[in-house]
């Protein structure tokens, strides 16, 4: 039986448990390992492909790098403990262990819901300012806004830990999900020593939406202008480019929108368990797919990769 802590001395929580019969813990594992395995390898060839093939050193997949590298991270964050814990039998997360995984889970989330305006920006210059291209998205630019993403993600994951971890805890450190998450460690914390939590996720509410409504207005350009090309080619390569990275946004918002919006009323442990998968782990490893359906480039460069590794072993 888990004993709860009445106190904030505690030095360790309790995270949800995905099952209580050894069986469907090994089957959690297995399932979360495909996972992270599948994750591993499309994004890892993601930034080989890119690194590797000087036809993809431009500012779109440049960004798409980067996006492949926060993926990376970000399901790394979550899953092996999961994993680990599953194998082991147990729901314990060290202290220490839960600080970081905050901090690294709202670093790379931030970071990536930055990077994924970027990338709308980008696309809004090439498609309605093409020949701005050059002088907006010179290599200093990119350089300096994808910088700006990951420091926005570290500035507003260094704020939310520091105040997180510094609000009493009142009612035990049992947490009703599988990973360190901030509204779960609110709910064991004094009722009156969270409004500054609060402020901080209503500051930072107001910086998604603005974030949102940004990419919303650029969207609604480039259709517009795609729209007026006279060549179907020219819609169709337009298209092909734009639409990999709407189905990112429109994965990563609605997930988490579901995730956290959803009334109170239709709560549950079980469900939220559900949902947190689905906008934690299903978005880094369904991304590559995205991006490396529609895009001829990408898969052009990822089969020069594969017949350089095939190569290589004869």
């Amino acid at each position: 039986m888990w004993k709860v802590s009445n106190s904030s001395s505690f030095n360790q929580f309790l995270l949800l448990a995905f099952a209580e019969t050894r069986e469907l813990q090994l089957l959690h594992f297995a399932l979360f390992l495909g996972t992270y395995l599948a994750a591993l390898l499309a994004n890892g060839l993601i930034i080989t492909a890119v690194a590797c093939d000087h036809r993809l050193h431009t500012p779109m997949y440049f960004f798409l790098l980067h996006l492949a590298l926060l993926d990376l991270a970000s399901i790394s964050t979550t899953v092996p403990k999961s994993m680990a814990n599953s194998l082991r039998d147990t729901r314990a997360i060290s202290y220490a262990g839960c600080a970081a995984q905050v901090f690294s889970f709202v670093f790379l989330f931030s970071a990536e819901y930055s990077l994924l305006t970027v990338m709308a920006y980008d696309h809004y210059v090439a498609i309605c300012r093409p020949l701005c291209y050059g002088t907006l998205l010179g290599t200093t630019a990119c350089v300096r806004m994808a910088a700006a993403a990951w420091a926005t993600g570290f500035l507003n994951a260094l704020l939310h830990t520091a105040n997180t971890f510094s609000i009493p805890l009142c009612q035990g450190n049992v947490l009703d999900q599988f990973f360190c998450e901030i509204p779960e460690i609110l709910k064991i914390s004094c009722s009156r020593s969270y409004l500054q939590e609060v402020g901080l996720f209503v500051f930072r509410a107001c910086l998604i939406f603005g974030c949102f409504v940004f990419i919303v207005l650029s969207y609604v350009q480039i259709f517009t202008a795609v729209l007026r090309l006279p060549s179907e080619q020219g819609r169709h390569k337009a298209f092909s480019m734009c639409l990999p990275h709407l189905a990112v946004v429109s994965l990563f918002v609605s997930t988490v929108m579901v995730a956290h919006l959803k009334p109170p009323s239709i709560s549950s442990p079980a469900l939220d368990l559900v949902l947190a998968v689905v906008y934690s782990v299903v978005p880094p490893a369904v991304n590559p797919l995205l991006y490396s359906m529609r895009n001829k480039e990408l898969r052009d460069a990822l089969r020069k990769l594969f017949q350089w590794v095939q190569c290589q072993h004869q």
